[in-house]
């Protein structure tokens, strides 16, 4: 299961210096709205320390990590359902993602224009206003694309399941200015604001300016600004957590990987991930705990240690399970 992140709001807001920060991928940041003319894809993995570990254990080179596209969506104004700006085409490339990251500017920066239902006229910074427009937006273009399902009906009555943008779960993520990332008065007020969807606080600058950076030097430049994690990492946390999604592992000689499966997966959903023929055969799961695995060393001390387990297709997988599966196909 890979995980596809479509992030929207208003022109200006930082949407595509996120992005940039996020996938290194250069795309186009420019003080005007529409800068982002198609969206531009990037696809990047997702922050996991244990492969690393677990890479030099097994003494393999292969890393895979599970992944997480980004899809950053032109910005969007009042009356964009209705064709305003570059208007609704874009509402589409939200549909095919599993999850919307609206990004919401709070920084202020009398250099760089805020607009919101005009695209040619300054506003002010309102985070709750601003919020509103998009949720408005996704509603009418819901409405437009309801009406046009019924009319489908009407002549095909087993049309599908229509992928409503306003049933999408969505996170919040506040572009603040550097000395707002460590205000907890306004990052509550903020998440109180939005709940009870997830909030994430980021500023798009410091982000982009740690481009390049190794993981080491990351850190340090956060730790200056009081900040443990970066946007990637946040983004990709409160993303799991929405969307009930957890990891599995699997290590040998040939490769280290990551796999993303719904909380709540029993070992042969998860075997499927891998590969159909593995949950169509599937027979058993050696199964033991990364933090049991890493304690001891070796598959060998765990399985001496009791904590190696044969487990059934009724097993239920939990996150940071190390696994190995049985099939017969």
């Amino acid at each position: 299961m890979n995980l596809k992140i479509g992030i929207v709001g208003l022109p200006n807001v930082g949407k595509s210096t996120l992005f940039n920060a996020l996938t290194n991928a250069g795309a186009l940041a420019a003080n005007y709205p529409f800068a982002t003319i198609e969206p531009n894809v990037g696809i990047v993995p997702v922050p996991d320390e244990r492969l690393e570990v677990l890479a030099k254990m097994y003494e393999t080179e292969k890393v895979v990590p599970a992944t997480v596209e980004f899809v950053d969506i032109a910005g969007l104004v009042g009356g964009a359902a209705k064709g305003e700006g570059l208007g609704n085409k874009f509402l589409a490339h939200i549909r095919e993602c599993q999850i919307i990251c609206h990004v919401v500017r709070v920084f202020k920066n009398d250099d760089i224009m805020h607009v919101a239902e005009d695209a040619n006229t300054a506003a002010e910074v309102n985070p709750e206003h601003d919020i509103d427009i998009i949720r408005t937006e996704l509603e009418l273009a819901d409405l437009e694309t309801k009406e046009k399902a019924e009319a489908k009906r009407k002549k095909n009555p087993e049309i599908e399941k229509i992928p409503y943008l306003t049933e999408k779960p969505v996170i919040y993520m506040f572009n603040v200015d550097e000395n707002e990332l460590t205000d907890e008065v306004l990052k509550d007020k903020m998440r109180k604001m939005v709940a009870p969807a997830q909030a994430v606080f980021v500023n798009a600058k410091l982000e982009e300016e740690m481009s390049g950076m190794s993981k080491e030097e990351k850190m340090e430049f956060l730790k200056s600004y009081g900040v443990e994690e970066d946007a990637l990492a946040e983004l990709v946390k409160a993303a799991y957590k929405t969307l009930g999604l957890q990891s599995f592992l699997t290590a040998g000689k040939k490769e280290v990987r990551a796999w993303t499966i719904k909380s709540g997966a029993t070992a042969p959903e998860a075997a499927g991930t891998i590969h159909t023929d593995f949950q169509r055969g599937f027979i058993a799961a050696q199964v033991c705990k990364y933090d049991d695995l890493v304690r001891l060393g070796s598959e060998k001390a765990v399985r001496e240690a009791g904590l190696m387990r044969t487990e059934g297709k009724d097993y239920v997988m939990e996150e940071g399970d190390v696994v190995e599966f049985r099939f017969n196909v």
